[in-house]
């Protein structure tokens, strides 16, 4: 199968060499900087362009690897000739964005990906929705090659999807970095919390968040939770952030 990648990023580079590896070619790299269109293609052998109408029309796969605010624009300005399946990879953008398309469809991975940190595909469960259940199925098939944990979503659960990565993700990361520059004000090695982000990330894994919260909300111990929000008063936002959090632990008896 012939690919282009629209798009030179974290999920283009991921998703390239997987494809590859899975023994399609990867004909033609686009992104509107010419280096960086070149340093992926050089990577994956293929051709690197920064001209949508230089892209050939000849391809089975086109993915659309670009960022959520990119994205609406650039499907403005997609070639009528292509004759593939064109897929875009956002968790948050519907897929009838895509609706002028013959064959169209979703390939979304709820991960947090990076292109210089090696990255195991098949552990990822991608969502996948086509317009059509024949477009569906071959996207699954192809992707069931290199994920096998690809699953059927609609647009809907892709949203859900894509939030609850937000919370677990997007959301955990920004509250490790306030408690590193907790730390790190009075002198302290981030280090020494390391092992209890594992130690929580790995009770997850087999049991609900609800079964194994801790803390001082968790116990209404408000003497303690006070002591808290009294250290953080040069801190007026994470003072809210740590009362929000607190109540919601509290009210939800978990």
């Amino acid at each position: 199968m012939d690919i282009v990648l629209i798009g030179s990023g974290n999920v283009a580079h991921h998703l390239g060499k997987g494809l590859q590896a899975a023994g399609h070619r990867i004909v033609q790299v686009y992104s509107r900087t010419a280096d960086h269109a070149q340093e992926l293609a050089k990577v994956l052998h293929s051709e690197s362009i920064n001209s949508l109408v230089a892209i050939s029309p000849d391809a089975d796969l086109y993915l659309l690897a670009v960022t959520d605010q990119a994205l609406p624009e650039l499907v403005q300005q997609l070639p009528a000739s292509w004759q593939g399946t064109v897929v875009h990879c956002s968790g948050a953008t519907p897929l009838g964005l895509l609706e002028k398309r013959e064959r169209y469809g979703v390939i979304y991975p709820p991960q947090s990906l990076s292109k210089d940190v090696p990255t195991d595909l098949s552990l990822i469960p991608f969502a996948i929705e086509g317009n059509s259940q024949e477009v569906t199925e071959f996207l699954l098939k192809q992707m069931s090659a290199i994920a096998p944990l690809s699953f059927e979503a609609t647009t809907e659960q892709r949203l859900a999807l894509h939030l609850a990565a937000v919370f677990a993700n997007n959301f955990s990361n920004a509250m490790y970095q306030i408690a590193f520059d907790i730390l790190a004000a009075q002198n302290l090695s981030a280090d020494f919390i390391r092992p209890i982000i594992l130690e929580t990330a790995n009770k997850v894994q087999k049991r609900l968040p609800q079964e194994v919260q801790t803390g001082p909300a968790r116990r209404n111990d408000e003497q303690t939770m006070q002591k808290h929000l009294d250290y953080l008063k040069q801190e007026p936002d994470w003072q809210t952030i740590y009362q929000l959090i607190s109540q919601f632990i509290k009210k939800s008896e978990i």
